[in-house]
């Protein structure tokens, strides 16, 4: 598994760039940054705080779309969009569900 290329395109698909991922995951840009231009693998401390700032757990990274396989298609679907929300919008999505 392409540990860095899959932590880039989670990246890319949320649209953070590295000083954004540092952020959320609690990191520093260096360690980030470092990760990629030393072609390092993470720590799993790292990896840790990287999955978390994706909203997705070391084993849903692991495994394929990033959600266990128990799930039917649309509550993989439904979690890929919702891993890729700010907080603000999942506590504005939860709050309309409630409504319903």
């Amino acid at each position: 598994m392409d540990i860095l290329g899959k932590i880039l395109r989670l990246q890319k698909e949320r649209g953070w760039n590295r000083k954004q991922l540092a952020k959320r995951s609690g990191l520093s840009v260096s360690t980030i940054s470092m990760m990629y231009v030393r072609n390092n693998q993470p720590t799993i401390s790292t990896l840790q705080a990287l999955c978390a700032a994706f909203g997705i757990t070391l084993s849903q990274f692991f495994s394929e779309d990033h959600v266990p396989p128990c799930f039917t298609p649309e509550q993989k679907k439904l979690l890929r969009h919702w891993n890729r929300l700010s907080e603000e919008q999942k506590t504005g999505l939860l709050a309309l569900i409630q409504c319903l």
